[in-house]
């Protein structure tokens, strides 16, 4: 057996045990100093209430073998508690003011301390250099009235020189004015946030949910937004409740997500848990998202912010997460006109999604949304309806339904025209699929580049009803049909086995090389 120690914060560590097993594995103990502190089987572990500046031993004990590391807690310069600045935290007091001066006031290396209670606030903005601890029993909760909500503009020009811009504000991959997030953080760098307290966003007791897609004043917030950071972390707490997206990083690099709980009701809209759009080298690591939408959004704006703003969205890596009743477990797009690439996924469950691994794009996406070095392995999906999703016809747009999104003849490839190149699957098991295990639909100008599938399993549900597995005009409703392709370049069938299917020979059309071996029928 082994561990690594993934991040080390001021009073907290998390570890990650190395293994083949999704988010859980055999039972195992572990030591801080030579003290039992933890039996579990998670693969993800954190460990709080550590001293800042000290040294400590970590020993992992499972299955008869034992391993050992150590490492020392960061610099805290203060510890500033909020209500010594006149927080109550009774859940009934406005205490935006008392909070704001805590953070205005705490110097670098600083941490700011909920202690348990229940702070009600407006939203917050926070700065470089610090770390927020909310412990286990303190919860950070949303005024749920919007007229409490601050503006942030889509897009400031510089009054000298017009060409220059910055974008504030953000709604589904256009700069457009939009609602303060309650937790913000702008151009911050080394920022923590840790423990396992509550960050309750309040859209169940507001009236962000209702006509969501109409614009009031301004669009709808997110929980956490953080735009143009550097080096911001998250660990340990449970987050939800948000009016729009959870977690939106936006332009930001260096980010970390671990052992996270991020929870919306199954019905909320548009309540994505997880949408870093046009970002840079993203740990998402041991974290469980149940939400109204997709569970994962990988996005890079629209064509505006693609031309003027370029940044793709690479380097994202996610592993061991817990992925469950979402619209899709792990989607790329569809605002992706920035393009994303290299991204991993390994080692996760997802549990009763619509879709699985849910690609979307489409024609006016622009020539730079390139999306490649896409790599889903060691995955089990349980009741996932539609285990994968490839679409370049999406038609979720205002103008997703016109002839010039929707035609399947194929057009001049243009600086309009998206990609989309590598795509690579192994060792994947779901149970329960409905509708198909692979759907995937390129562009007669632009094919798909190479879907490669290997070690795959999939049993189909015995009462498996139809279901149109795209959002693309006009496409059929499946039931149990195991592959159908459409416009690739290159398709690679090997080792897949298939249960249950009604229609188990892969449909394969406009595929331009073929390679299938080892599929088998019955499991």
């Amino acid at each position: 057996m082994s561990f690594e120690i993934i991040e080390v914060f001021v009073r907290s560590v998390t570890i990650e045990r190395i293994n083949e097993d999704p988010c859980k594995s055999v039972p195992c103990r572990v030591f801080l100093n030579g003290e039992l502190v933890r039996e579990t089987e998670d693969n993800v572990i954190s460990l709080y209430y550590l001293t800042p500046d000290s040294d400590y031993t970590v020993r992992v004990e499972e299955g008869g073998e034992a391993e050992e590391k150590s490492f020392k807690t960061a610099h805290e310069s203060f510890l500033l508690n909020v209500k010594d600045f006149g927080a109550k935290g009774d859940g009934l007091t406005d205490d935006t003011a008392a909070l704001t001066a805590s953070i205005m006031s705490c110097p670098a290396d600083g941490t700011i301390y909920f202690p348990k209670g229940s702070y009600l606030s407006g939203p917050l903005f926070f700065k470089s250099h610090m770390t927020v601890w909310i412990p286990k029993g303190a919860s950070l909760i949303a005024q749920p009235d919007r007229s409490r909500y601050p503006i942030l503009p889509g897009m400031i020009r510089n009054r000298y020189d017009n060409k220059k811009e910055m974008s504030l504000g953000s709604w589904e991959g256009n700069p457009l004015d939009s609602f303060a997030s309650f937790i913000t953080a702008i151009d911050a760098e080394n920022l923590s946030f840790i423990g396992e307290g509550c960050i309750d966003g309040s859209a169940d007791k507001g009236d962000w949910w209702k006509n969501p897609k109409v614009r009031r004043t301004a669009w709808r917030p997110n929980l956490v937004f953080l735009n143009n950071c550097r080096n911001v972390r998250f660990q340990g707490l449970h987050t939800g409740n948000s009016a729009c997206w959870c977690f939106h990083p936006y332009y930001s690099d260096d980010l970390s997500f671990v052992d996270l709980t991020i929870s919306n009701p199954a019905d909320s809209p548009n309540t994505d848990g997880f949408d870093p759009e046009s970002c840079r080298h993203i740990l998402l690591l041991g974290t469980t998202i149940s939400v109204g939408d997709d569970c994962i959004a990988l996005k890079s704006g629209k064509l505006y912010m693609a031309r003027e703003h370029w940044q793709p969205t690479e380097g994202v890596e996610i592993r061991n997460c817990r992925l469950e009743y979402g619209h899709g477990s792990v989607t790329v797009g569809s605002e992706i006109a920035g393009g994303v690439k290299d991204v991993h996924v390994n080692k996760c469950l997802f549990l009763k999604t619509d879709r699985g691994l849910r690609i979307k794009t489409r024609r006016g996406r622009g020539e730079r949304s390139v999306l490649t070095g896409l790599v889903f392995e060691n995955i089990r999906m349980e009741g996932v309806k539609m285990p994968m999703t490839v679409n370049m016809f999406y038609c979720c747009d205002p103008d997703g339904h016109s002839a010039y999104v929707q035609d399947q003849s194929e057009k001049p490839a243009t600086d309009m025209t998206p990609k989309i190149g590598s795509i690579i699957m192994r060792n994947i098991k779901a149970t329960g699929a409905e509708a198909s295990f692979i759907c995937a639909y390129g562009l007669p100008e632009s094919p798909i580049g190479f879907i490669d599938a290997e070690d795959i399993e999939v049993e189909f549900a015995a009462d498996a009803k139809p279901k149109v597995p795209i959002m693309m005009d006009d496409f059929p409703a499946f039931s149990g049909k195991s592959f159908y392709i459409h416009n690739a370049k290159k398709v690679r069938l090997k080792d897949i086995r298939v249960g249950g299917a009604k229609d188990a020979e892969p449909e394969l059309e406009a595929v331009e090389e073929k390679e299938i071996s080892g599929l088998r029928y019955g499991i």
